[in-house]
């Protein structure tokens, strides 16, 4: 078994230090995730925030698509091609762990 104690990291984005706490270090492990986090939760939420807005800043585009599992109505941010499936939400989740 594995003892994690809290440990201080320094953010690469603003170089602030920050507390990777003992619980997220284990949530980490129970991911497979194998890196320590190199920016802090502000700078992260920025950079998240960031990847989920379109290329004004604004929402993203969303498009709606019927889900070619179940037949529902989804809501998806890309424009879909035909050459591959889209599911919604609940049936990527399906088809994401049946996979692993």
């Amino acid at each position: 078994m594995v003892s994690y104690a809290d440990k201080t990291l320094t953010c690469r984005d603003c170089g602030s230090e920050f507390v990777f706490t003992q619980g997220e270090q284990e949530f980490f492990q129970s991911r497979g995730l194998m890196n320590e986090p190199t920016r802090c939760p502000s700078c992260r939420a920025t950079r998240k925030a960031q990847r989920l807005a379109g290329p004004d800043g604004g929402p993203r585009e969303m498009h709606e698509v019927t889900c070619d599992q179940c037949g529902g109505v989804a809501r998806v941010p890309f424009l879909p091609r035909n050459d591959k499936p889209v599911y919604c939400s609940s049936c990527f989740e399906q088809v994401r762990a049946a996979r692993v």
